[in-house]
């Protein structure tokens, strides 16, 4: 079993793009499914990386999250112009290690102390973001590039 102690984080790549791609996929599949029905999910999981996404990873904003074999455990992107963490993922293999906590910790030291780091929650990751310091601003329906409505809650927080 992995634990954070075991993870080595670094900057993501444009050319890992796919691959990251491919665990966000698998999460909205598997843990977003307790928080949204099928006909979400569907859209949802099934819909390409949007054209900032690659981007984001081109500015510096990802953060991976591997095992000593480099085995992709999880990953952060942060959107370093809006001080905004855009996708937090682990592995639902390995929740519960700490994985995403050590992730956002080194997404947050990349953010602007200056300004509030905010985010679009899904339903079911807002516990965690909660954890993680963050304040429910207001709940919200995110127009996702699918053509699906996502209910999210706006949450920031401050240093």
């Amino acid at each position: 079993m992995t634990g954070a102690r075991d993870v080595r984080l670094r900057v993501g790549r444009v050319e890992e793009a796919d691959r990251l791609w491919q665990l966000r996929t698998r999460c909205v599949r598997e843990l977003c499914s307790a928080a949204y029905p099928p006909e979400v999910i569907a859209p949802w999981s099934a819909s390409p990386p949007p054209q900032h996404y690659r981007a984001l990873l081109a500015a510096g904003g990802c953060v991976i999250a591997e095992d000593i074999d480099g085995v992709l455990l999880g990953y952060g992107v942060i959107d370093l112009a809006g001080n905004e963490i855009d996708a937090l993922f682990v592995d639902p293999d390995c929740g519960g290690r700490g994985i995403g906590l050590t992730v956002m910790q080194a997404m947050q030291a990349l953010a602007d102390p200056a300004r509030p780091l905010v985010l679009s929650a899904s339903l079911n990751a807002v516990p965690f973001y909660r954890r993680c310091g963050f304040e429910a601003l207001r709940e919200e329906s995110y127009p996702h590039p699918s053509g699906v409505a996502l209910a999210s809650v706006r949450m920031q927080r401050r240093r």
